[in-house]
């Protein structure tokens, strides 16, 4: 099938447990948690959403008609001057990835050498092959992925305790503050529930602080 993507670009991880690693984000259109219109974001799961997943006319995004051509592409954003393959990341991220993301996508990536990593809202299963599962759960939407490498809540979220979570099977949970007009707010609430439940990682969008995408 087609793969929609928004934009593929390549910086450094800027939030979860691989901050600060180098990496190529391949960015897929669309989502079923929000159309990405303004005029239907107050009716979003996650009306907080900061990120333009609408369309396909951003840097390095298209349609690919094939794994293998997309894979070309994500491939061609990582610096020619490195000849280490296992340093190759990639984090297909969205929107929603996982409405697009399938095995022969990843056995692509694969065969490039690329360490594959996906971005979710866990309400669909990652296909096989994907080496690390970030899921970010959002507030009245029903979580299918309950297994993972990290669990990262954007918090607070009205009617989303963190406790419900501690029981899934994930390496690290990790809670991020709410970005926006109250941003301090909302970090000072993610520090203390983290002091207060050592279970949990405070996560920082630091790509927002240093000025990186």
């Amino acid at each position: 099938m087609p793969y929609s993507v928004k934009e593929i670009f390549y910086t450094l991880q800027g939030e979860g447990t691989n901050a600060g690693r180098p990496a190529v984000f391949c960015r897929f259109s669309g989502c079923n948690l929000w159309s990405g219109r303004e005029e239907d974001r107050l009716a979003a799961a996650c009306a907080f959403c900061d990120t333009d997943f609408k369309g396909t006319d951003g840097p390095g995004g298209g349609t690919f008609l094939t794994a293998k051509s997309l894979a070309d592409a994500v491939l061609g954003r990582w610096p020619k001057s490195s000849t280490d393959q296992r340093s190759r990341f990639v984090v297909l991220t969205g929107g929603e990835p996982t409405l697009q993301v399938d095995d022969k996508l990843t056995e692509a990536l694969h065969g490039l050498g690329f360490q594959v990593a996906v971005e979710t809202n866990g309400t669909r299963l990652p296909p096989p092959g994907v080496d690390w599962i970030t899921v970010s759960p959002k507030a009245g939407s029903t979580l299918v992925c309950t297994t993972g490498d990290e669990l990262k809540l954007v918090y607070p979220q009205n009617g989303l305790d963190p406790g419900l979570f501690e029981g899934l099977s994930f390496g690290q949970f990790l809670l991020q503050p709410l970005d926006g007009p109250d941003r301090d707010h909302s970090t000072r609430l993610a520090i203390e529930y983290c002091l207060a439940h050592p279970r949990w990682r405070l996560s920082l969008q630091t790509h927002k602080y240093i000025g990186i995408r």
